[in-house]
Parts: C-alpha cells; sequence; structure tokens
C-alpha cells in the first residue's frame, strides 16, 4: 500500500487517539495496553501524513463533505506537521512511562480515556482551519488538563482550580473575538478571512482579545501564576504533558494567527512588548527556579523561563517567523519532557522532592541523573542538542537584524540555565553515604526519561529537515 497516496492520514492522526480514549473508557482493564497502542498508531498516522505532504503538498479535508464556510475544514501543512510530530514524540515516551507510574486503579481508570482525549484534542488544534473550531480545542485542551492535574489528590485541587479559573477567561477572550470576527466578516475560516480582513478598530480589538486569551493559556510572564503549582503539583507524566505539549498549543496558535489572518496589523510595537515579556520570563523564571525549594517546582520555573524565548522568537516573526520557533518548540519539548519524567523518578524513589534532601535518590538513579543532564544541555543551549540549533537560528535572526537586546538575552539566559541545571546535577555528586531508597523506580519509567532526553540531543542533526518542510510548506 503506498502510504503517500492515501487521503485521510491527517484525519487518522485525530481519529485514532480519539478512538483509544473510547475503548480505554468502554473497557477500562484494558487501558495500559490500549495507550501503547494507540500511541504506536497514533505514531504510524503522523508518518503517513509527513508522506502525504511530501508527495502532494499542503491538504485541506473537507469535514462530512462540507466546505467552508458552512463547513469545517482541516488542513496539513508543513507546521501543522511539526507539531503533530513533536506531540507524537513527547506522547509515546509519556505513555510508556505512565504504564508503571499510576499503580492505583483509581488513577488508571480516569488518566487513560483523558490523557488519549488530550493527545486528539491537540492533533485536531494543529490541524484546525476554522476559528470556531480553535475555539473548541482549545476549551477541550485546558478541561481536560485541569482535570489531569487533579489527579494528583486533595493537595493539587487548589492549583487545578486557578488553572481552570485563568484558562477560562482566556478562553473567554478568544470567543469573543470570535463573534466579532463573524459579525464584521459572516465567515470563520482562516483562509477565505484572511484575503478579507481589514485594519480596522474592531479587527483590531478581535487581535488583542485574542492576544490576551492565547498569552493567558501560554502562561508568558507576567500572567503565569497558574502554571508553577499546576504543573509542580501535577503526577509526573502529566506535568510533563503540561510543559513540553500543552502551553505550546497556545503559543502556536498565536503565530499561525498573526502570520495569517492579522499579518497586516500586527506591528513592530507590539512584537516589541511580547519581546519584553519574553525576557521578563527569562529573568524571572530563572531567578524563581533557582531559589526553589522542590525539584518539580524548579522544573515549573524553568518552563516559565523558557517560555520567555518563544515571545523573543515573536518578536523576530518579520525575519524569521517559522523555522526556528518550530525547532525551539520540539527541542524544548523533548527536554523538559524528559526533565519531569526524571523529576518524577526521583520524587518516586525518595518519597518527596524537596532539593535538600533528594541527593540519595540522585545517587540511585544514574540514568534518571543522565536523563535530566541531557535535557539541560538542550536546554543551555550546549551543541550538538537541538536547543542549540534553535537558539542558533533565532541568535542568527537577531543578529542579521542588528536586535542586540535579544542577542544578548539570548546569550546570558543560557549562563541562568546552567546555574540551576547545576544546581541539580552537583547533589548527584556530593559525596555521602548511599541510603536505600524509599520507593521503587521501575526501569521503564527511567528509560523513557532518557529516550527522551536523547531525543533532545538527536534534534540537533534533524532539526534541517524540519526548517526544510515549514520552509518549504509554510502555510
Amino acid at each position: 500500500m503506498d502510504l503517500s497516496l492515501h487521503p485521510h492520514w491527517a484525519v487518522w492522526c485525530i481519529v485514532v487517539p480519539l478512538l483509544a480514549s473510547g475503548l480505554a473508557v468502554l473497557v477500562p482493564r484494558w487501558g495500559k495496553t490500549v495507550g501503547v497502542v494507540g500511541a504506536l498508531l497514533t505514531l504510524l498516522a503522523v508518518g503517513g501524513a509527513t508522506l502525504h505532504l511530501l508527495a502532494h503538498g499542503p491538504q485541506r479535508i473537507e469535514i462530512g463533505g462540507w466546505g467552508a464556510p458552512l463547513g469545517i475544514q482541516l488542513q496539513l501543512t508543513g507546521p501543522a506537521l511539526m507539531m503533530l510530530w513533536m506531540t507524537a514524540l513527547v506522547s509515546v515516551p509519556i505513555t510508556l512511562y505512565a504504564c508503571d507510574y499510576f499503580v492505583t486503579r483509581s488513577q488508571q481508570l480516569r488518566f487513560w480515556p483523558l490523557w488519549l482525549l488530550l493527545w486528539a484534542t491537540m492533533n485536531m488544534l494543529y490541524l484546525s482551519a476554522d476559528l470556531f473550531n480553535l475555539y473548541i480545542t482549545l476549551e477541550l485542551i485546558s478541561l481536560v488538563a485541569v482535570v489531569l492535574v487533579a489527579l494528583a489528590g486533595p493537595k493539587a485541587i487548589r492549583a487545578a482550580i486557578r488553572y481552570l479559573l485563568m484558562n477560562l477567561l482566556g478562553s473567554l477572550c478568544f470567543l469573543l473575538a470570535v463573534a466579532l470576527m463573524y459579525g464584521a466578516y459572516g465567515m470563520l475560516d482562516i483562509k477565505m478571512l484572511a484575503e478579507q480582513v481589514e485594519a480596522t478598530p474592531l479587527t483590531g480589538l478581535a487581535l488583542a482579545l485574542m492576544s490576551i486569551g492565547l498569552l493567558l493559556k501560554s502562561a508568558l510572564f507576567p500572567l503565569h501564576i497558574w502554571l508553577p503549582p499546576a504543573h509542580a503539583g501535577a503526577p509526573a507524566p502529566v506535568s510533563a504533558v503540561l510543559s513540553a505539549l500543552v502551553v505550546k498549543a497556545s503559543f502556536y496558535l498565536m503565530l499561525l494567527l498573526w502570520l495569517t489572518l492579522y499579518s497586516s496589523l500586527v506591528t513592530h510595537g507590539l512584537t516589541t512588548l511580547i519581546g519584553v515579556l519574553g525576557i521578563g520570563a527569562i529573568l524571572w523564571g530563572s531567578v524563581q527556579a533557582l531559589r526553589a525549594a522542590r525539584l518539580k517546582q524548579l522544573v515549573a520555573y524553568s518552563t516559565v523561563a523558557q517560555l520567555g524565548y518563544i515571545g523573543l522568537a515573536i518578536t523576530l516573526i518579520d525575519v524569521a517567523a517559522w523555522q526556528p520557533v518550530l525547532t525551539f518548540m520540539i527541542a524544548h519539548a523533548c527536554a523538559k519532557g524528559a526533565m519531569f519524567l526524571a523529576a518524577g523518578n526521583f520524587q518516586r524513589a525518595a518519597g518527596h522532592d524537596r532539593m535538600a534532601l533528594i541527593s540519595t535518590a540522585l545517587r540511585a538513579l544514574p540514568v534518571s541523573v543522565f536523563a535530566f543532564a541531557l535535557a539541560g544541555v538542550s536546554l543551555i543551549g550546549l551543541p550538538p542538542s537541538g536547543g542549540f540549533l534553535a537558539k542558533w537560528l533565532l541568535l542568527s535572526a537577531a543578529l542579521d537584524s542588528g536586535r542586540w537586546l535579544i542577542a544578548l538575552a539570548l546569550v546570558g539566559s543560557g549562563l541562568l540555565t546552567a546555574l540551576y541545571i547545576f544546581r541539580v546535577l552537583e547533589r548527584a555528586m556530593r559525596p555521602g553515604a548511599n541510603l536505600q531508597p524509599v520507593g521503587r523506580v521501575s526501569p521503564l519509567m527511567e528509560w523513557s526519561a532518557f529516550g527522551l532526553g536523547l531525543l533532545a540531543i538527536l534534534l540537533g542533526f534533524a532539526g534541517v529537515g524540519i526548517t526544510q518542510i515549514v520552509a518549504e510548506w509554510p502555510v
């Protein structure tokens, strides 16, 4: 069978995890098996979509045979494909990790349907071609993510409620913007809207509302207050999903809309403001990571800091749009996923994640320490990692356009990242009695974290392919 000629591989990227989610509800005792098989089949579907894009270029699919502006359409483009790959590459190791992480039946019954539903919804967002469908998927992602955070038990309820309220506010802003656009133009298909959008006050208001809503969901400084408690308090696989994947969806959507729908309205002042917020995120997140008393809290504040890079990248959209941003997103997703999974291993071994008392667990789990170190190499931006390639692309764009402050921020942020990464690694090298850890960590959990960390390094060699696909089929 010629996979490249199959017209519906993009649809299967949504349908496969959605069907797996339903099957996990109907036959809960098969949750692990359904999760693993669904993950592998979804990875296969993304591969099929890749072959189709390479053979035939971008694709638009009419759902139910109804075209725009009445029907819902999907679109497969270079950036959408890269986001599908990012989600699949991170999700497969997380799925394997979760098989041994969740030990109680109640957690397993809840996790597998919700996780697979979240995966399907993220894929739907990347492939959606109209504003209302984007709103629906954004809302579903937020609601499912909140419930996954609450799986940690009563201690996580407060963080989950804060997460819910902030994301609902973001969703309301986005929905109001969608209503304004429909009232002004009578359609919601992005491609058709882009041909008719005019620089009117009403359209400018819609742009502002959409941007505010997406920034709330992306947790860009100073709108990040919900992120550290939610990511630090959730179960380790959920923390990895939230930090590696969920926050990227809103950034992707903002970049998509700015480059297509609102390209005539996005001003230098607006992008500069996002860049300033990005610098603030790097500084604030790094300082809080250096002060964090708990390991997962440190990794969560690291996410706040690293999201600042995307803010800086958005400042450069006039000279370097998709390539550096997507390269950074994928590299960061793999590195941050590995870091949270490794942190979950240390927490499982020690029975806590307090930085002052974590040394024993670190010395007992060398594979997880190595995974954490590999992730740190990518986050710092050392060669030959994917993080190095992404930062090199951003730095080159900043220097070529004469934006020295952004270049300085990119270099300085690497030093700050190294400080809080070495804050963890030096505890693994402290001398002392190697006491028996409290809990057992399975080899599958350790090697899942290691696999993601290794992938973050190997992306440094594969990044050229990413930039070529995005450059040839940008939108």
